[in-house]
């Protein structure tokens, strides 16, 4: 018969063993967080990530950081969070296009986009808008069409696998033009030259909206399903003719695999309240971007059918960077 001793210290052990979850969930973060985001300061994702370290900051009483780690077409910042412990303490705030796209554009990539990454959230999503110069005599997608058919014009894009990029080697494939890119480094750039009328037409983010309202540009159509709230006059390019196509931006929340899932609950549960918050939703809404905040199984299912859609089209459009 076991002595009294060792009844009670088996007993403390299992039920310290039962209490081990909670108290991961509880105790986590016990130090700074860093979030690593896969770009430059101040792009849409960059922001979004600096929002949501705050309000996490607030909420879990312990410091979140951001450091910017561009290149590669996120590559570089995918990868240094792949190497990271996967604990918790270091996260990845990146396009989706990251693990949906570079894994057909790239011939080979530092990390493996689906064993070394756990999703924690789908964080919002966005759009971007056919534009041309004025000095193109086109006022709907139709005509704008009919022109690409008859006199192929080059356009512009923030760089190869970029949203710009893959949009418009999307819809041209749609359509049936020809069109050859031209690459800008970032969207600076290739606004600049656009408004100038030293590039003709393009895809580009809501952040051409003002030259847009300023009669500097004109926009044709939208890439995503649905009319966006801030420019609700201008149509998809679903209701232009193209029924189904459907190009989304998305900005994702990944940690290393093998994060304990205590702390992925954490995470999924203060990253939803933070892009709850009203202040959040306003500051977002005013830039073209709907925080959507999407999490667990939804998110992996997401990404695997997005990766499979843009394997084809980048096969069709031969996109390649390497």
């Amino acid at each position: 018969m076991l002595s009294r001793r060792l009844v009670l210290s088996a007993m403390a052990g299992a039920s310290l063993g039962l209490q081990v979850p909670g108290v991961a969930a509880q105790s986590y973060p016990e130090r700074p967080v860093k979030i690593v985001v896969a770009g430059v300061a101040g792009t849409p994702f960059d922001l979004l990530a600096r929002s949501v370290a705050d309000k996490l900051s607030a909420s879990l009483k312990q410091t979140f950081v951001v450091e910017n780690r561009p290149g590669a077409a996120g590559n570089l910042g995918a990868e240094a969070v792949a190497r990271a412990a996967p604990d918790g303490y270091t996260l990845l705030v990146a396009l989706g296009t990251t693990f949906t796209v570079n894994p057909s554009v790239y011939k080979t990539l530092p990390f493996d986009p689906e064993r070394d990454f756990r999703p924690i959230a789908i964080m919002a999503t966005s759009s971007v808008m056919l534009v041309v110069h004025p000095s193109i005599p086109v006022n709907s997608v139709a005509e704008f069409v009919a022109l690409a058919k008859r006199e192929p014009i080059p356009y512009a894009h923030g760089g190869n696998g970029s949203p710009g990029h893959l949009a418009m080697e999307y819809f041209r494939l749609h359509a049936g033009f020809q069109a050859t890119p031209v690459p800008y480094r970032g969207n600076a750039p290739l606004v600049t030259n656009l408004v100038a009328g030293q590039i003709k037409f393009g895809f580009v983010g809501s952040g051409v909206l003002p030259h847009v309202q300023a009669g500097l540009l004109r926009a044709l159509a939208i890439s995503s399903g649905t009319r966006a709230p801030l420019t609700p006059d201008i149509p998809t390019l679903a209701e232009t003719g193209y029924p189904g196509f459907k190009v989304e931006i998305y900005y994702v929340m990944m940690a290393p695999a093998g994060i304990p899932d205590a702390t992925v609950a954490v995470l999924e549960r203060e990253v939803r309240r933070a892009l709850a918050t009203p202040d959040m939703q306003e500051k977002f809404r005013a830039q073209g971007t709907d925080l959507v905040a999407i999490t667990d199984a939804e998110v992996v299912a997401r990404i695997k059918d997005d990766r499979t859609l843009w394997a084809k089209i980048v096969k069709a459009a031969d996109m390649r960077v390497d």
